[in-house]
């Protein structure tokens, strides 16, 4: 059950990405569009992949079908991404981030919290899963279940609801520009964690109220900006 806004609160939940905040899974990403496309003799380079970090599920795959001119449809171009991504899952190449778990549990202990993320909805359930965050949750939105993906506010907008909270009232956490867009478009107060591999672009930068160094320092941020533990 989600809790009303408090009053005398500023911020009253906190709504992570996955991908960069939670786990180390970009270049893996990266990995596997890379060999889908190299299957069908085409040659994925980082350009494309900035080109697709932050779409949802259904975009990213339309992308990369439509890119590698493959025989098969996006539904199943996606199917077999994220049948390899769940591989390196099982093969234990999903790992949290260093403070991740920390992050995690500290924050939960004051608020509640949300995770809003580009990748489907069944990587999301695994990952949580495997790492046994899931309780800590109280809702996961997956951009494949809105409108559209980041930049575009929906999934962000879509767990501030499913929390309870006005999207003003909440933090976000996000890693790459088009999530960083995506959270200040939404309303939420965002501290960012740029990603060393993937640096995000300084207008994306230029919407966070907060600039990370590290998930201990995210975490300190969070927790300072948040009532005390419930």
């Amino acid at each position: 059950m989600t809790q009303p806004d408090r009053p005398n609160s500023a911020h009253s939940a906190v709504v992570f990405d996955m991908d960069g905040v939670l786990v180390e899974s970009e270049h893996l990403w990266e990995r596997m569009w890379t060999r889908f496309a190299a299957a069908r003799g085409r040659t994925w380079t980082g350009q494309e992949t900035r080109q697709v970090q932050g779409m949802s599920a259904p975009e990213w795959a339309a992308f990369l079908a439509e890119f590698s001119e493959a025989a098969e449809p996006a539904a199943e171009t996606e199917r077999i991404v994220v049948d390899d991504m769940i591989t390196a899952l099982d093969d234990g190449e999903i790992d949290l981030l260093a403070g991740a778990e920390k992050m995690v549990t500290d924050v939960a202990a004051r608020a509640p919290i949300a995770l809003a993320s580009s990748a489907p909805r069944r990587l999301i359930d695994a990952v949580l899963d495997r790492h046994g965050l899931t309780p800590h949750f109280s809702a996961t939105v997956s951009s494949a279940e809105v409108p559209r993906g980041k930049p575009s506010p929906d999934v962000y907008l879509a767990a501030a609801e499913k929390l309870g909270h006005e999207p003003q009232h909440c933090l976000a956490v996000e890693d790459s520009s088009n999530g960083l867009r995506a959270a200040a478009r939404a309303g939420m107060t965002v501290v960012a964690i740029p990603n060393g591999d993937y640096p995000p672009a300084e207008d994306a930068l230029a919407g966070a109220a907060h600039i990370a160094t590290d998930l201990d320092d995210v975490r300190l941020k969070l927790v300072a900006s948040l009532p005390q533990a419930r």
